[in-house]
């Protein structure tokens, strides 16, 4: 009796192939059929082990090829005989320098560019170079200290990027240009009193930075029509 019930539990099917001939995947039924191996058994093993190593193949490739950030760089080159000198924005995170910065700006706007505590403390001095907190600890020593009135266009203007500065080489055409063949115009500064509409002729970028523009911008045609447009606006604003 145990020998024939061992010969029965021998001659039922294991689960894998029971898996395998209910599984919707190709190639498995054939793979793990009832019965010894056969030639036709081992070459869909074959053939299953082969699509397998082939897919695995690609996928590597493809996650390889993603991780070294494949990009492709199209220009297109226009040849001109004659063109415009362009103008040029300069948009710097950092808005004022600080070397410019005197006790009395510290004094009035030191919270506001995080420097200062509302206590009038340095902020964070653990976090500062050895020269820049000398700097602050000079300049943050208000005892007995008057401060004078502030004028943010002044300081604006006084601690902002200075294009003498920031201009190291320039060549437009075959020929060097200075410093001096640029207009400052800036929000805050006392150069100019212009709005959106004259600004949008020097690609500004963001406000309130500097923007750099070239003094063709300024011609009469724009001129006129900016004065134009700002007395209109101030009728209809009375």
């Amino acid at each position: 009796l145990e020998l024939s019930l061992y010969s029965i539990e021998s001659m039922r099917p294991s689960s894998l192939q029971v898996f395998a001939n209910s599984s919707t995947l190709h190639g498995m039924s054939h793979i793990f059929a009832y019965g010894h191996m056969t030639f036709r058994r081992f070459l869909w093993t074959l053939s299953f082990m082969g699509s397998l190593g082939l897919l695995m193949f690609v996928c590597m490739d493809r996650v390889y090829y993603y991780f070294e950030f494949p990009h492709v760089t199209k220009l297109d080159e226009v040849a001109a005989n004659n063109l415009t000198f362009p103008a040029i924005t300069f948009c710097n995170l950092n808005e004022f320098r600080f070397s410019k910065i005197t006790k009395n700006d510290l004094y009035h706007v030191g919270e506001l560019l995080a420097l200062l505590n509302e206590n009038y403390q340095i902020a964070n001095p653990h976090l500062a170079e050895p020269e820049v907190l000398a700097f602050l600890k000079e300049k943050a020593n208000f005892v007995n200290f008057n401060h004078k009135q502030f004028n943010m266009t002044d300081f604006y203007n006084r601690t902002g990027h200075d294009i003498n500065e920031m201009l190291l080489q320039c060549t437009f055409r075959g020929e060097e240009c200075f410093p001096l063949n640029f207009t400052t115009v800036s929000y805050h500064g006392d150069y100019f009193f212009v709005d959106e509409r004259l600004l949008s002729f020097c690609s500004v970028v963001f406000f309130p930075f500097e923007t750099i523009c070239s003094r063709k911008i300024y011609s009469l045609k724009y001129a006129i029509a900016f004065m134009n447009q700002w007395l209109l606006g101030s009728r209809n604003q009375e």
